[in-house]
């Protein structure tokens, strides 16, 4: 017996074929098909007569009639069918031409009554439909029952063999026998507090909806409910976390003062703010979450490097961790520097590398002494790559754990550290990527927020400029000026596109990029997805000869007598390690790379930035691309490519150049690209809805209390078992990155 738990591939008129289809959307239930919700709706609702229509040139329109004639003929091309056909009603009759669909001359036949949607076009014998939707239908007249025509049409996401059109006529017949099945996960006091649609009417309402109105309501309803459920998510492992214990680290003033008397510079309000806090949260016993925000080059090191020291002098350890071997090593060096004058013991450990810096020198040792060290208590601060987290690596007494770059992995990464002792360390994640206020109160509403929003006083305010085609010349000129004083230059070559890349292939071999089909889409752009995506391999070969291409080109034509050199993700860490530290040293002038180029890498002697095909990139990585450049008192530059005219991207590049504030600039981008572009739903699994709502500050703080309210009240959520189930299936599919 089929239920909302049953497998697709077990309903009628689905079979195993579509069923793989449809996991490429991760629908393996009825209930995931009825919970797959349109990306947007063409309005058919409005049905014409004949003779109004043909006056409708380039409009969609919508039109009932009888089918007087139909049949297939081949194109003067050859390759391409026609199906052509005449539909007649009270007010006159028009002609109707489908490309490339043969089998339409089966399915309709002469004196069928038909609902058409879809363009009026011009050819040489007069006024025709293009192509259009259509669905048969009893008589004139009729729209109580139809589908695809003749009302508000569901559009869906597609992909190859799974169309529009196909998942309309799956759907329907189901929300017929299962909607009522659906069981109502909301709390019955916040649908009542915010009037929300009950569940089984928003799903019909989302799906085939009366009006505009009532789809509005259906998504304001699951809007809700989504970012309702991350709230809970995250709430819930706050929850966890307050009642677990951690080693408690008094603050030592007179410490933290000699540490700060020591810096070769004054810290910031924004700093001393930042550390205090911090400061303060290591003094709990609860362990301390805490997330710190800062621009590329704010002065976010030193801030953890405080709080590390007073750990230390506590009695206990510190794990760092970075992303990179680079970002390891430069970590290494950074810290050590520091805490030189305090007596602390320092060990690095990456995949190949195993350092210790004490007594004011460094010390290459083996992996097996490293770890016996660590294990032993003989290692204060241990820094690293994933390294820090393999079998067989343990600490003494970790006490605190922090990680630069890779925030959302800190739950996961704080359980490998500890594995399973009763103390739990404090966590402090770094990130120099702006967060959106929206967002930072949902997907990482478990942590608390510090932000470092001043830079040191020192720094000048790097100048960014829009170069157009034009002005080229000029601008080499510039930077090869900048060269000849010692200065180096990174440039930045867009990432290939991998959908571009295709369909650039597709068109080289002749072969067609587009379907003809009568469910396409009408309004709004349709790209089509006949082929599988590139693999990745084949991609990074792609962008490795397109880099090698610039490279050449740079060499050889614009700047024949610099030294320049390639960076990118397929070479290995150790050849990147010395590429990067030949340009710090200057033997280097300038560094080719694709968005390779590691956040936090550190090079003082950088002075321009250069930034190929700019328009391609969001404000947010822009802005962090503009950060490796301006890390000294010399003034710095960044210059923004560009070869595409459109407003949007004169307004997203203006943005930039008026604003040096990442966190103005993350809003802006929200803004101008929607959360969709901006955060990747794929990445996360935040569904469509939920991903609308990151938009709406508002939305995202109703929900926030509540789940709070609700989480006070019942933590556990065994009053709400059906909000308790529905938040474990949501938790599988979500996964912040």
């Amino acid at each position: 017996m089929i239920s909302l738990s049953t497998k697709v591939e077990e309903i009628p008129k689905i079979g195993t074929v579509y069923a793989k289809r449809l996991k490429k959307f991760g629908i393996k239930t009825v209930q995931d098909l009825l919970f797959y919700f349109p990306a947007r709706y063409d309005d058919f609702s409005e049905i014409i007569s004949i003779s109004r229509a043909r006056q409708r040139l380039n409009d969609v329109v919508c039109v009932q009639g009888q089918i007087t004639e139909i049949e297939n003929s081949n194109s003067f091309k050859k390759f391409m069918s026609l199906t052509e056909a005449t539909i007649q009603d009270n007010s006159g009759e028009i002609k109707i031409i489908w490309f490339n669909q043969p089998y339409l001359s089966k399915n309709l036949k002469e004196d069928d009554f038909v609902c058409l949607a879809g363009k009026i076009s011009l050819g040489k014998d007069g006024v025709y439909f293009n192509s259009p939707s259509y669905e048969r239908i009893n008589e004139i007249g009729e729209n109580e029952e139809l589908t695809h025509t003749g009302r508000i049409v569901p559009v869906y996401s597609e992909t190859k063999g799974v169309t529009s059109r196909w998942l309309r006529y799956v759907i329907k017949p189901l929300l017929y026998r299962f909607c009522e099945q659906i069981q109502e996960s909301l709390p019955e006091e916040i649908i009542k507090k915010y009037k929300f649609l009950p569940i089984q009417e928003a799903v019909w309402q989302l799906h085939f909806p009366n009006s505009f109105e009532h789809a509005d309501a259906a998504k304001a309803r699951f809007s809700f409910e989504e970012l309702f459920l991350i709230q809970l998510n995250v709430l819930k492992e706050k929850i966890k976390l307050m009642v677990k214990k951690a080693h408690a680290c008094p603050m030592d003033s007179d410490l933290m003062k000699s540490f700060t008397d020591s810096l070769p510079f004054c810290l910031t309000d924004s700093q001393k703010k930042c550390a205090y806090a911090i400061l303060k949260d290591l003094e709990k016993t609860v362990p301390m979450s805490r997330l710190l925000e800062g621009d590329v080059g704010s002065g976010k090191t030193v801030v953890a490097t405080l709080a590390t020291l007073n750990v230390v002098k506590c009695g206990h350890q510190v794990a760092l961790m970075a992303p990179t071997e680079i970002l390891a090593k430069q970590h290494f060096k950074t810290v050590s520097e520091l805490l030189k004058d305090f007596d602390v013991k320092i060990g690095m450990l990456t995949g190949k590398d195993a350092r210790i810096f004490k007594e004011q020198n460094t010390y290459e040792v083996s992996k097996k002494s490293f770890l016996g060290d660590l294990e032993n208590g003989q290692i204060d601060i241990a820094i690293g790559t994933h390294s820090l987290i393999q079998k067989g690596v343990d600490f003494k007494d970790l006490a605190l754990v922090i990680l630069d770059e890779q925030h959302r992995f800190g739950v996961e990464q704080r359980d490998h550290l500890i594995k399973n002792k009763k103390l739990v360390p404090h966590l402090l994640s770094m990130t120099a990527t702006p967060i959106p206020r929206t967002l930072a109160l949902t997907a990482y509403g478990d942590l608390d927020l510090s932000l470092i929003d001043e830079m040191p006083a020192n720094r000048k305010k790097v100048k960014t400029i829009i170069v157009e085609p034009s002005q080229r010349k000029e601008a080499y000129n510039f930077i090869d000026k900048e060269v000849k004083e010692g200065k180096g230059v990174f440039v930045i070559f867009p990432k290939i596109d991998s959908a571009a890349t295709k369909q650039k292939e597709l068109e080289a071999k002749g072969r067609p990029t587009s379907r003809g089909m009568s469910d396409v889409p009408i309004t709004g752009s349709f790209v089509p997805q006949n082929y599988g995506p590139m693999s990745l391999a084949s991609l990074a070969v792609n962008e490795v000869k397109a880099l090698k291409e610039e490279y050449e080109k740079l060499s050889k034509e614009v700047f024949p007598d610099l030294r320049i050199t390639m960076l990118h993700g397929k070479m290995k860490a150790p050849e990147k390690e010395r590429i990067m530290l030949d340009f710090k040293k200057g033997e280097i002038d300038i560094l080719l790379s694709t968005s390779v180029v590691e956040v936090g890498v550190d090079v003082p002697r950088a002075t321009i930035m250069m930034i190929e095909g700019a328009e391609r990139f969001g404000l947010s990585q822009l802005h962090q691309f503009r950060g490796r450049v301006g890390r000294s008192d010399m003034q710095s530059y960044c210059f923004l490519f560009t070869t595409d005219p459109s407003m949007l991207n004169r307004k997203r590049l203006k943005a930039l150049v008026e604003s040096n504030n990442g966190f103005e600039l993350a809003e802006k981008d929200l803004e101008i690209r929607g959360p969709g572009s901006l955060y990747g739903t794929q990445q996360w699994g935040i569904p469509d809805m939920a991903m609308q709502g990151l938009t709406n500050i508002f939305l995202v703080e109703k929900t926030r209390a509540a789940a709070k309210e609700l989480l006070e009240k019942d933590p556990s959520l065994e009053k709400h078992p059906q909000l308790k189930e529905r938040l474990k299936e949501f938790e599988k599919r979500i996964h912040f990155e």
